[in-house]
């Protein structure tokens, strides 16, 4: 049966449209660079999109995040080098200190280098990150952590530190409390702290002691009294003897687990104590080391064990900041590698994303010259059969 004019008409310029229709989609893919415009077009992978979207916007956030507590991490470490330093000069100048020979004037002025020193670690402790935040304040990071109240300093901070996400599965402290840093630190070794009685005449000294037997230690206050000088007894609070005998110079003395060696000549009378040890802090370690250099009634004696107390508990306090600038050192290491599997997951996500979304040039330049050609021929071909169906109709 002959197609109608009028039926041929229809479909040709309903092929034209659609091929038009065609050619201004591949035209807008090309002006946008993307082949999915809207959900209409795919909703499927337009969900992917979305979803893939959303993951990148979170890896990126993880790699500012951590971005921010690196930079706060570096300001601590460097206040942790710094106090390291403060802390060890002050070990030095107690080296120095506990020498006989010293004048009254060389031990002030070794006094006034430790006030100094004080002054630096209390600025130190102090320090804020770029935003006015103070680094060793917990949470409580508006106002400065460490105050002054006559030779004491005091920590009115907090012990929360907030945690920052840096990996899907990954947080990182943003610092560390400065309770935890310059204050709760353990006195003496650690386990237990000697002192030698005010009153004693002698010229002996007792060092800071070691545990030999932990499950033997028994905290308690123990007493360790001359009845003359070649003989000693050990008692505990309540005044069991638990060990005696002759005294030998340079000797340790064991009892309860522990051993204490006392130096020097005691004289009949004096005592020495054995105590648990409390906790102190850097502070108080150096302000305790000023007031015995300070003290002119004390004697050589005196002078030498509570001097080597602030070099022992200098050494546990310089332990215990390298093992805080090695625990910031690992957080400064998990944040390096968890931006570098952000890096490596962004990526992933953006070749996904740009494989779901974006248009492949050189296939829609090729398309788009096909369509072109296509619709240029339908137009041609529609003209010629319409002049023809009007000659024919003219004829």
């Amino acid at each position: 049966m002959p197609i109608s004019t009028l039926t041929f008409q229809t479909n040709a310029l309903a092929q034209m449209e659609a091929l038009e229709t065609a050619l201004s989609r591949s035209q807008t893919e090309l002006s946008t660079g993307k082949k999915l415009l809207s959900a209409a077009d795919n909703p499927a992978a337009m969900a992917q999109v979305n979803e893939l979207n959303a993951q990148l916007s979170a890896a990126q956030q993880h790699v500012s995040n951590g971005n921010a507590v690196n930079s706060r991490l570096q300001l601590e470490q460097n206040a942790l080098s710094s106090a390291t330093t403060a802390l060890q000069s002050a070990r030095d100048l107690a080296i120095q200190a506990n020498n006989s020979d010293l004048s009254a004037a060389d031990r002030q002025n070794i006094v006034a280098q430790l006030q100094q020193l004080q002054q630096s670690l209390l600025a130190t402790a102090n320090s804020r990150d770029a935003g006015g935040s103070y680094l060793f304040g917990g949470t409580a990071s508006g106002a400065p952590p460490f105050v002054t109240g006559g030779t004491a300093v005091s920590y009115r901070g907090n012990d929360q530190v907030n945690q920052v996400q840096v990996g899907p599965d990954h947080s990182v402290s943003v610092g560390d409390a400065g309770s935890a840093v310059f204050m709760n630190l353990k006195a003496g070794n650690g386990t237990f702290t000697t002192a030698a009685g005010a009153a004693n005449t002698g010229s002996a000294s007792i060092d800071t002691g070691s545990v030999t037997n932990p499950a033997a230690w028994v905290p308690d206050t123990y007493t360790i009294s001359f009845s003359s000088p070649g003989q000693y007894q050990v008692t505990d609070s309540a005044g069991t003897v638990v060990a005696g005998g002759a005294y030998v110079d340079g000797q340790a003395l064991g009892f309860a687990g522990v051993q204490v060696t006392l130096s020097g000549a005691p004289a009949a009378g004096d005592q020495f104590t054995v105590a648990p040890a409390g906790s102190a802090s850097v502070f108080s370690t150096i302000a305790g080391l000023i007031t015995t250099l300070s003290s002119p009634a004390l004697s050589n004696a005196q002078i030498a064990t509570q001097v080597g107390g602030a070099i022992r508990q200098m050494d546990t306090a310089l332990d215990h900041l390298g093992t805080v600038q090695a625990g910031v050192g690992g957080r400064l290491n998990a944040i390096s590698a968890s931006a570098a599997s952000a890096q490596t997951q962004q990526t992933n996500i953006t070749t996904a994303v740009s494989q779901l979304r974006d248009v492949d040039y050189a296939a829609a330049v090729t398309r788009l010259s096909s369509q072109e050609l296509a619709l240029q021929a339908a137009q041609e071909s529609y003209a010629s059969i319409a002049k023809l169906s009007l000659f024919n109709y003219l004829s």
